[in-house]
C-alpha cells in the first residue's frame, strides 16, 4: 500500500516538474520572440488552415502506410538475418547496410529521380511511402534480429525437442517472446518516421512541411508559417513517445 502511494506521489511530482519546465520554456520563448522587431500576424496560419489540414492528413496517412509496409519488410528481413540460408542472411545484411548507411534524403532522390523515372512511374506519394518503408524496414530488421536473438537458445532447443520444426518453433515459441521486446523500439521508429516524412517535401508531396513552404512562399511570413509546423509535429509525436516509454516500463516490469 505504501509502495503504491509512493509510486503515485512520484508520478504526480514528475508531472508537476514537467509542467513547470514546459511553462518555463514557453515563457522563455515568448520573452525571446517579444524582443524581436517583427510584425507578428497570426491570422496567416489561420487563413491557410485548410492547407495545414491537408498536410496533416498526408503526413499521418503516409507515415501509417510506411510503418505497416516497413514492419513487413523488417520482419522478413529480421527472419532472413537469422536464417540458416547463407544467401538470405547476406541479402538481408546488404539491405540493412545500404539503407542504414545512406541518408534518407539521398534515398528519396534515387527512388524518385532514378528508379521511378526508369520504370516511368510518377506518383510522389506512393514513391515516398515505398522509400520511407524501405528506410524504416532496415532499422526494424535489426530490431527483429536482436529481439529474436535475445531469447535464450534453450527455448529453441526445448521447442525442437517437442517435435516442432524450426519454423514452427520460431512462430509459436520464439517470436511471441521476442515481440514483447521489439514492440517499444518499433513504436519509437514510428515516431522517427513521422518526423522523417517531412523530407517528402523535396519530391513535391504536400505533407505538413510542404504546406508550410507554400504558406511561406505565398505570404513571406516565415515565423508564422513554420512555428505552427513545429507545434503540429510535437502534438503528433509526443503521445507516441509517451506510449513508447510506457511500453518499455511495462515490459521491463514483467
Amino acid at each position: 500500500m505504501n509502495t503504491s502511494a509512493t509510486s503515485r506521489s512520484g508520478k504526480k511530482r514528475a508531472i508537476l516538474i514537467s509542467a513547470a519546465l514546459a511553462a518555463a520554456l514557453c515563457l522563455g520563448l515568448v520573452v525571446l520572440f517579444s524582443r524581436m522587431e517583427y510584425p507578428w500576424n497570426w491570422r496567416t496560419p489561420w487563413e491557410y488552415r485548410r492547407l495545414y489540414l491537408q498536410g496533416f492528413y498526408y503526413t499521418v496517412s503516409i507515415s501509417a502506410c510506411a510503418i505497416v509496409l516497413g514492419l513487413c519488410l523488417g520482419v522478413a528481413g529480421g527472419l532472413a538475418r537469422i536464417s540458416q540460408s547463407l544467401l538470405a542472411r547476406q541479402a538481408a545484411k546488404l539491405y540493412v547496410e545500404i539503407f542504414r548507411g545512406t541518408p534518407l534524403l539521398v534515398q528519396l532522390y534515387i527512388f524518385y529521380f532514378c528508379i521511378a523515372a526508369a520504370i516511368h512511374y510518377d506518383d510522389p506519394v506512393v514513391i515516398g511511402i515505398v522509400a520511407l518503408a524501405a528506410f524504416s524496414g532496415a532499422y526494424i530488421t535489426e530490431m527483429v534480429r536482436a529481439g529474436v536473438e535475445s531469447v535464450g537458445r534453450g527455448q529453441m532447443e526445448a521447442a525442437l525437442s517437442t517435435g516442432l520444426t524450426r519454423r514452427q518453433a520460431l512462430r509459436l515459441v520464439i517470436f511471441p517472446q521476442a515481440l514483447r521486446r521489439i514492440l517499444p523500439p518499433v513504436t519509437g521508429q514510428f515516431v522517427s518516421l513521422i518526423k522523417d516524412s517531412s523530407l517528402l517535401s523535396v519530391i513535391s508531396v504536400r505533407e505538413l512541411t510542404k504546406a508550410s513552404e507554400v504558406v511561406n512562399a505565398t505570404t513571406y511570413r516565415t515565423f508564422e508559417a513554420y512555428l505552427p509546423l513545429a507545434v503540429i509535429y510535437l502534438l503528433l509525436t509526443f503521445p507516441l513517445s509517451q506510449l513508447t516509454q510506457r511500453l518499455e516500463r511495462r515490459f521491463r516490469a514483467d
